[in-house]
This record gives C-alpha cells, sequence and structure tokens, in this order.
C-alpha cells in the first residue's frame, strides 16, 4: 500500500451500523452528523458506515465531515445495481473530493433470496462498475473478503479487503493471500467493558446472530475452531479471539496484534451492554482516542 493511502485511512478507524441517516428521523440525523463530525475531530482515520448502507447513508457522513475518509463497511451488491451505484457515488464523490471509499460485500445467503454464486456475482459487478459511466474505479473500492478466492480478487480488482469478524490469525493469512501492498482493513469488535463475564455477556448477543452465518462459521472452521465453540452464542476461546474485551488500554493491545499481523488499518466497532452496536457510544469513542493517542 503507498504511504498516500496509509495517510488517507490512518491506523485507527471506527465502524459502526447507528450512521444510517436514511434510517432515523431528523432529529436522529443530527445527532449522527454531530457524532460524525466529532470523530473526524478526534482524530480517526476512517469512518465505516456498517451493516449494509445505502449510497445516500454514505453521503450524509461525507457532508457532516470535511477530511476524513468515509467508506461502506459494506454495502451488498444485492441491493443496490452497479449502474446506480456508479452515479450515486459520483455525486458523493463531487463533495467527497477523494475521501470516500466504496466497500462492496455479498452478503449472506440465508439474508439474501436471491443470493448465488458469490465470487462470480462480485466479478459482474466490478465489471459493471468498471463499465459505468463514469465508472467507480479500483482504488476506490474495497471488498468484504474472508477466504482466498475473495481476498485475491481484493488485490486484483479493487484497493484491498475489508474482512469482519476476524482473528489476528486470519489477518496474517489475509496478509499473505493479499501480497503486501493491498490494503487490509479488518473490523474488531470491541467491548470496553473491565466485568470480563459481562463482555462475554455482551458480545455472545451480538455474536449468536453471526453465527447463523456459513459464511462465518465456514471461515472459523478453517482458522481451526469446531462446531462446539460456536455453542451458546460462542465459546469464551472463540469470544476472547475474535473480540477486544476490558479496559482501553487491553483494546489497544488487541488493535495493535491486528496491525502486527499485517493489518494497514483497523475498524473498531465498539460495544456496550446498554445499546450493543445499534447506538451511538460517543463517551467510549471518546476515551479509545486519548488511549491510542498519536498512533490513530
Amino acid at each position: 500500500m503507498t504511504s498516500e493511502t496509509h495517510s488517507a485511512f490512518g491506523r485507527i478507524g471506527i465502524w459502526s451500523g447507528a450512521l444510517h441517516g436514511s434510517r432515523v428521523d431528523e432529529a436522529g440525523r443530527k445527532e449522527i452528523a454531530e457524532a460524525v463530525a466529532e470523530l473526524e475531530e478526534l482524530g480517526y482515520g476512517t469512518l465505516w458506515i456498517g451493516g449494509s448502507p445505502s449510497p445516500d447513508d454514505a453521503a450524509a457522513v461525507v457532508a457532516a465531515t470535511r477530511t476524513v475518509t468515509v467508506a461502506t463497511g459494506i454495502l451488498s451488491i444485492w441491493d443496490h445495481t452497479a449502474e446506480d451505484v456508479a452515479a450515486r457515488i459520483a455525486a458523493v464523490e463531487a463533495s467527497a473530493r477523494g475521501r470516500f471509499v466504496l466497500g462492496l460485500g455479498v452478503s449472506h445467503g440465508p439474508m439474501v433470496p436471491q443470493y448465488t454464486k458469490p465470487y462470480s456475482s462480485m466479478v459482474a459487478y466490478l465489471d459493471a462498475l468498471d463499465a459505468a459511466k463514469p465508472p467507480v474505479s479500483s482504488g476506490h473500492r474495497v471488498l468484504a473478503a474472508l477466504g482466498p478466492k475473495m481476498l485475491r480478487l481484493s488485490a486484483d480488482r479493487a484497493l484491498g479487503a475489508h474482512p469482519y469478524l476476524v482473528t489476528a490469525e486470519h489477518t496474517a493469512e489475509a496478509r499473505e493471500a493479499l501480497g503486501p501492498d493491498a490494503l487490509l482493513a479488518p473490523e474488531l469488535t470491541v467491548v470496553p467493558d473491565t466485568d470480563l463475564d459481562r463482555a462475554r455477556t455482551t458480545a455472545r448477543k451480538m455474536l449468536e446472530m453471526y453465527l447463523q452465518l456459513p459464511n462465518y462459521t465456514d471461515n472459523l472452521l478453517r482458522l481451526g475452531f469446531e462446531e462446539n465453540d460456536f455453542d451458546g452464542g460462542g465459546s469464551d476461546r472463540l469470544l476472547d479471539a475474535l473480540f477486544a474485551l476490558g479496559d482501553t488500554e487491553r483494546i489497544k493491545t488487541r488493535t495493535e496484534e491486528y496491525l502486527d499481523a499485517g493489518a494497514d488499518h483497523v475498524a473498531l466497532q465498539v460495544l456496550t451492554a446498554e445499546g450493543g452496536g445499534a447506538t451511538l457510544p460517543r463517551t467510549e469513542w471518546r476515551r479509545l482516542a486519548e488511549a491510542f493517542g498519536g498512533a490513530l
């Protein structure tokens, strides 16, 4: 990855599924705008709009910020045609001036009735983005990727990969599959709670749903976990590998494990006992920014 790209993403970003202005009322949109403006001021490198966002969600975050990189994490290729996305992204880019990145993914079979041939469908979607007028170039898109084929496609046809719900060991394998130059920006869910039992309970509430999706469980099995690690919302071993649980210093240490394993950038998703991942945990975002200091 070039030094310019590294600088654009920064080392640490924020991933949030609560940045969807299209799903809230005017008061909610104002709260999102204030939150993302503060995240920019705190120094985070990239703001990832999680949970299958639309181009309109991205446009709102771009409009509320000035310099921070904004990325979708991840826009589902089944929800929007490539031609429509390209046209709408062109409008976003007019104000983003190069700081918007289109994150794309194939979602999951149990969630998408028309799901078929995920790799071939992604290739066709990228072809359509290339052919659109104006196109969305490979240097302004990243792919959700877990397995070797999609990781290679991320290096060949995009800026790089944005894996979700992965371990530091997967990050090392992904770096090898991508090669040295492609962007590797995994998501890491963090639970800033010093009560370990409570933190694990919070993590299990989130993880239980993802363990119903074969794309994730197949990837975890490839990494050496067993079927019984998926019981009851996840074994302690699985939780400790997938999440950063504890105080801000522990979260910082876990994040550095992903960076040491080959990540260029880590997107932190904050999970709280009170709101899960559906709220804007601004206090926790501030504390994490303070803990990382100039390392963001």
